[in-house]
């Protein structure tokens, strides 16, 4: 019997013989040992798993598409043809270890799956995602299993497939949570507007469908039972293992996480522990005669999520897992498709019944979503995404066909119709739905198109704690008062760790502390501080958003969408990296790029480099904040200048703007000049009364001078603000643009900020926001900077 046809009754006679080989050299053949075939098998899996997923992720396609047909590839329809491949790399007696193995990978999984289930989404989802949930539950529920009814009465059919028509209908039907989690991960949607609400939709249809599929699978089982009160009996044991999860195993890992003080990773020995209540739990539920699987999925859900105990198990056991132990599963389930058993009638029903089935699932979000007036295009996107499928529904179909619900000819084309539907669905959200889209302003969002005395609306982001007296320095230098007082928002960003669904939590004053909120709470602290010594005339609203860095930009442009903030302050990443790793600063500087690209409204780079070295604030501090403004020309250039005009009007602030001029004989200007000059005009008029404001101008002929210029006053400031674009054509920027080594800060500001440089003082690096009218996320400028990393000036008509 070979492991690709599991279904063949035959027995096999192995000889006894030792594990593991004694090498080519001696005589041996590896590949007739267990321990290296099953080396080679898991090689073969993860290669030809990582493979596929290099070529078609790129494409759209999801990794469970990936790794399915990975393992058709692998499998009789392909590489078994092979007859000297299928002997010596899949023969008949390594088939028990290789799917112990992928069973155990699967267990390990859906406890991951668990783990990263976020039940507080099923305490408080909104009436829309409970509406979107039930009916992508009973809409194609419903409507599959009448039509299958229609269509048993109506066709000849084989037999076999008249008596599971009906189950056929109803697994073609189901959903599950985590198989839109990863759909919606690949695709880079979950912190969209759109990725939330189907997070939360599924939760409910998910929970529903599970519930169905433990009913039907628990009352199959009982009826091959000899006794009459197996029903009853097997229920009564599943309420035994929700009890001792729920009542025991949940406190004593409560209790681990009281064990454990912050800061600090837990102990080695309270992991073990878990693993073997994984271990329990599964075999409890063999014993009972329920699936291996349920157990380990309780307890999953029952692990309490995020740092430190979720975190630390999807730490040590999620890549492995993830790359190695389910392409396992895959190639086997993949390798189980005999295209041989599959006849053209047969097909043609089963494929219909997958296709209304794919149909109704769309048509049960879409309907709730335009009652509740979502755009029809958000609609049919939505719809979409709800209706993907995958490893829980092969799962649901192995399991299936294991109790005979279906047959094995079934299950292939089921399979395959997963794989089809959802490679169609996958590439056309991927490239047609662009959640950016929200973001383009059609209003003016800047400090310099701003009202004086009206209120700055700020939002500032926060990695690590240690960032925070940098963002309280540039605040108190933004000059908050009476008469232009500043709503600050403020978002500590962490990367999505222990939990599959992203989470935004706002602060509220004297709101309960959760476990979601206490890694923010002393940057919390330190705001709420600062508040109450301005004296209304600051108001500060923090936020916690848990996502991936992948898709966190999303939570800061929806934010600053949302509440109207004239610009947002990012901190740079090369100089986190004492407090995070590499990687984390590599992943928040792709982060901060995100952002420049589509924020709705004006953005600031904050390069820190400490020069308060934690003295007091300006208001408190008997020497002057010296800030200096390299002005070149430009949009960016003159929202710099705006900003750095409101922190003139500090008392305790001095303010140079150091404006480099072209020589030029020419008296005409271009009309981005004459921005310029009317923006110089407004800046002297408001602060010419001002002696601590300097106004300087430099006339220069190439980047030399330019250079020459700032490196004599580059170390007189505690702080500079220049522009992120320029004119690319300008003189003064000759022979910048190929040492551009952090292209997000521009030329002058990588110049400033770059490691070999002898500024030592905080830069603020200012893009203004592009105004847009309705072409601009497919203008291609737009889509260069997209795919490059080079620096795109945006053209004066979409600034207007």
């Amino acid at each position: 019997m070979s492991m690709f046809n599991s279904q063949d009754k035959s027995t096999i006679c192995v000889p006894h013989k030792s594990s593991s080989s004694k090498g080519i050299f001696l005589g041996d053949n590896p590949f007739r040992f267990p321990t290296p075939l099953l080396l080679a098998q898991l090689s073969l899996c993860s290669f030809f798993a990582a493979v596929l997923q290099f070529v078609l992720l790129p494409l759209g396609e999801t990794v469970f598409a990936a790794q399915i047909l990975a393992g058709i590839l692998l499998g009789p329809a392909v590489m078994g043809k092979i007859h000297q491949f299928q002997d010596q790399v899949y023969p008949p007696e390594s088939s028990y270890i290789g799917e112990t193995f992928s069973i155990f990978g699967v267990m390990l999984f859906l406890f991951i799956v668990g783990v990263k289930t976020d039940l507080n989404f099923l305490r408080k989802p909104g009436r829309k995602a409970v509406a979107i949930g039930i009916c992508t539950f009973i809409v194609p529920l419903a409507l599959n299993l009448l039509l299958a009814l229609i269509v048993r009465h109506s066709v000849a059919m084989d037999p076999n497939l008249h008596k599971s028509l009906l189950w056929v209908a109803s697994f073609q039907s189901l959903s599950s949570f985590h198989v839109i989690v990863c759909l919606l991960a690949d695709l880079n949607l979950l912190n969209s507007e759109l990725g939330r609400l189907a997070i939360s939709s599924s939760i409910i249809s998910g929970t529903c469908s599970w519930f169905l599929t433990m009913i039907i699978f628990t009352a199959k089982q009982s009826m091959e039972g000899s006794k009459q009160d197996t029903l009853l009996l097997l229920f009564f044991f599943v309420a035994c293992l929700l009890i001792t999860v729920i009542y025991v195993l949940r406190p004593l890992m409560f209790w681990m996480i009281r064990q454990t003080t912050n800061h600090k990773a837990i102990r080695e020995s309270y992991v073990i522990a878990v693993f073997l209540m994984i271990l329990g739990c599964a075999m409890f539920g063999e014993i009972m005669g329920q699936h291996f699987l349920f157990g380990p999925i309780i307890l999953g859900m029952a692990v309490p999520d995020g740092p430190p105990l979720g975190s630390a198990l999807l730490t040590k056991l999620d890549c492995i897992v993830s790359s190695v132990l389910v392409p396992v599963y895959f190639i086997i389930s993949g390798a189980r498709i005999d295209f041989s058993l599959m006849h053209p009638r047969n097909v043609a029903i089963i494929e219909l019944l997958a296709f209304l089935g794919f149909v109704w699932k769309a048509v049960g979000a879409m309907l709730p979503s335009l009652y509740c007036r979502m755009p029809l295009s958000d609609s049919l996107y939505l719809g979409l995404i709800m209706s993907g499928q995958g490893i829980m529904d092969v799962l649901v179909f192995e399991r299936a066909r294991q109790l005979d619900l279906i047959s094995p000819e079934s299950y292939s084309i089921m399979v395959l119709s997963a794989v089809l539907f959802t490679g169609i669905i996958t590439p056309i959200v991927k490239f047609s739905y662009k959640p950016s889209r929200r973001y383009a302003a059609y209003k003016k969002r800047t400090i310099q198109h701003s009202a004086p005395h009206a209120e700055l609306r700020m939002l500032a982001c926060i990695h690590y704690q240690g960032q925070t007296p940098a963002i309280l320095n540039l605040l108190e230098a933004s000059n908050p008062t009476s008469k232009s007082p500043i709503c600050l928002y403020v978002i500590h960003l962490v990367e999505l760790i222990g939990r599959a669904a992203p989470l935004f939590v706002a602060h509220h004053p004297g709101g309960r502390s959760t476990s979601h909120s206490n890694q923010s709470d002393h940057i919390v602290n330190a705001f709420r501080l600062y508040e109450q010594q301005r004296h209304g005339n600051l108001m500060v609203y923090p936020f916690t958003a848990i996502s991936p860095y992948a898709s966190m930009h999303d939570d800061v442009c929806s934010l600053a969408l949302d509440k109207r903030v004239s610009i947002v302050i990012l901190p740079f990443h090369t100089f986190q990296t004492i407090q995070g790793t590499e990687g984390s600063a590599n992943s928040i500087g792709a982060v901060n790029r995100n952002i420049l690209k589509m924020a709705p409204c004006s953005v600031g780079v904050l390069v820190d480099r400490d020069t308060k070295n934690g003295e007091a604030p300006l208001s408190a501090s008997p020497d002057l904040y010296s800030i200096g403004v390299i002005f070149l020309g430009g949009q960016d250039d003159r929202e710099a200048l705006a900003y750095a005009s409101r922190m003139a009007k500090h008392p305790n602030v001095s303010l140079r703007v150091v404006h480099f001029i072209v020589p030029c004989n020419n008296q005409s200007y271009s009309s981005e000049q004459e921005h310029d000059i009317v923006m110089i005009k407004e800046f002297m008029n408001a602060n010419g009364k001002n002696e601590l404001c300097v106004y300087q101008e430099e006339v220069v002929k190439d980047s030399v001078g330019v250079v020459s210029v700032i490196h004599k006053v580059e170390n007189c400031f505690d702080l500079i603000l220049v522009g992120r674009h320029h004119a690319k054509d300008s003189p003064l920027l000759v022979g910048l643009k190929e040492w551009n080594e952090f292209p997000e800060l521009g030329f002058i500001g990588d110049m400033l900020a770059s490691s070999d440089s002898n500024c030592k003082v905080s830069v603020l690096v200012v893009q203004q926001q592009a105004c847009a009218d309705g072409n601009l996320l497919d203008s291609p400028e737009y889509i260069l900077e997209q795919h490059s990393s080079a620096i795109v000036d945006m053209p004066l008509s979409l600034v207007k």
